[in-house]
């Protein structure tokens, strides 16, 4: 068995990993750091373009990342909180352009307009109801609404073809919308780290095994291909997507208990007819189903990875005991413990409404998947569209202040006390706000570091609005956003 010792181990080759190596690089050269990742190559799984529907998650269009307070009036603080988290992601990829550390924005990201769609009467208000609060708040403004529906056949000339014209119908409209492709994001920063001294990728690596020393640091067991090794880092992160639970389970700290995972697979409708793909150029959100998970948010997305566009629509949920797309299906039952037992159990009885939603999701044909579509875009043809899968989401199970489960939709960092190891947990919106994630991450665990005088410079060089809040400075968001939207090339 052979040993080494490494400032930095980052378990995991997706989206959260990548960034959080490119940051630390950023911030200290010299620190060493390993990536050890279970498959061949970095960001084939959740990450990958064709594993998430590559939204630049910024709440423009997003239903779900609004809601409904007691007297009828719309709440946009979650929206508001969204947008400014990938607004940090947004500044990080244009300094990496901008150093010419990744390359032309075209390689990952395209300008989509971002649209939400609704029919019938009540739909409609309420869509309204919630222009009128987001378009009043800077963050939002340049929102477009509209019900003629001469308007929404050149915002969606698909979505509109035949459709009934005596029907409610409402859409807004925000046309610096993102589509990103977050694989190759990944790849990139992969492909910069590696030629940066003192990093080390390590394909085809297992974890088996976390024991924290006496000295704070990690010894981590990694079986690469049959071959054990043992790795000594100061600092671990798991960023591992569904793989990060069973891991963080193994590490045995006392922030890992109570925590559960609920695995929800998705499927993709994929039109690639060019005749079709031309004629859409948006991504267009809808309601969600009564008892559906928010991932489950219908929309028809135009798609572009490298430089090929594609109609998706979905997803369609389905349920598996993988916590990746390349997992086991033991993952689920080997997270049962008993420290979880009760939340996941709780959740398993007051969510029948989710269980009912995903049990007549699997049970679907193609052609019941196609009638769904229908809603959208009433003239497609079953023949143009095909089945895609894509990645695994598990949803976060944590105890409530009653000490029973509650279902989490959304993104968690958990960091143990001393800062040696952190985690992420959860889905959307996942990697649209890693950036903002990653920095939470290194003021939690590197606090002396980030208090210095370099490391404060270097985050508001790359960042800069790192320490002042965009939510509560809207003069600064919006002169951030004119830079950003310039370097990408997002500019309608």
């Amino acid at each position: 068995m052979t040993s080494n010792s490494v400032d930095v181990l980052l378990v995991g080759g997706g989206a959260m990993s990548t960034t959080l190596g490119m940051l630390l690089k950023q911030l200290d050269p010299s620190m060493t750091l390993t990536m050890v990742e279970r498959l061949g190559s970095i960001a084939k799984e959740s990450t990958d373009g064709w594993n998430n529907a590559g939204t630049g998650h910024a709440a423009y269009c997003e239903l779900n990342y609004t809601s409904e307070n007691a007297d009828g009036t719309v709440n946009i603080d979650k929206a508001v909180n969204i947008n400014a988290a990938f607004e940090v992601s947004l500044q990080f990829w244009s300094y990496l352009v901008e150093q010419g550390k990744m390359p032309t924005p075209q390689e990952f990201i395209q300008r989509v307009p971002h649209q939400s769609f609704v029919w019938g009467e009540s739909n409609v208000a309420k869509l309204k109801a919630r222009y009128e609060a987001m378009s009043a708040h800077p963050a939002f403004q340049g929102m477009q609404y509209s019900e003629d529906k001469e308007e929404l056949s050149k915002w969606m000339p698909l979505v509109m073809q035949n459709r009934d014209t005596k029907e409610p119908l409402a859409a807004t409209r925000v046309e610096h919308g993102t589509d990103v492709n977050f694989g190759a994001i990944a790849r990139h920063m992969g492909k910069y780290l590696e030629q940066s001294e003192g990093f080390e990728l390590s394909l085809n690596s297992q974890v088996e095994k976390l024991s924290q020393q006496a000295d704070g640091s990690w010894d981590v067991v990694i079986d690469q291909n049959g071959k054990c090794k043992t790795i000594n880092a100061k600092f671990v992160f798991l960023g591992a997507g569904g793989g990060a639970l069973p891991l963080l389970q193994k590490a045995g700290v006392k922030e890992s208990k109570g925590y559960g995972g609920f695995p929800v697979s998705g499927q993709w409708l994929v039109c690639e007819n060019p005749e079709l793909v031309e004629q859409h150029h948006a991504k267009v959100y809808g309601a969600a189903p009564i008892g559906a998970p928010p991932m489950s948010v219908p929309h028809l997305d135009t798609r572009i990875i490298d430089g090929k566009k594609a109609i998706l629509f979905g997803p369609f949920a389905g349920f598996t005991t993988k916590f990746l797309k390349t997992g086991s299906f033991f993952d689920l039952p080997k997270s049962i413990q008993l420290d979880n037992l009760k939340p996941m159990l709780s959740v398993g009885k007051n969510n029948m409404d989710l269980t009912r939603y995903l049990i007549s999701e699997v049970m679907q044909s193609h052609k019941d998947r196609c009638n769904s579509l229908r809603n959208f875009y009433p003239e497609a043809k079953d023949e143009d569209w095909s089945l895609a899968y894509a990645g695994q989401r598990v949803q976060i199970i944590k105890k409530d202040a009653q000490g029973v489960g509650k279902l989490e939709f959304g993104t968690e960092a958990i960091v143990t006390e001393d800062g040696s190891l952190a985690a992420l947990l959860g889905a959307s919106p996942g990697a649209s706000t890693t950036v903002n994630t990653m920095i939470g991450i290194l003021e939690r665990s590197f606090p002396e570091k980030i208090a210095s005088e370099s490391w404060q410079a270097k985050l508001k060089e790359m960042v800069p609005s790192y320490g002042q809040s965009l939510v509560e400075n809207t003069d600064l968001l919006l002169s951030i956003r004119e830079r950003t939207l310039s370097t990408l090339n997002l500019k309608p």
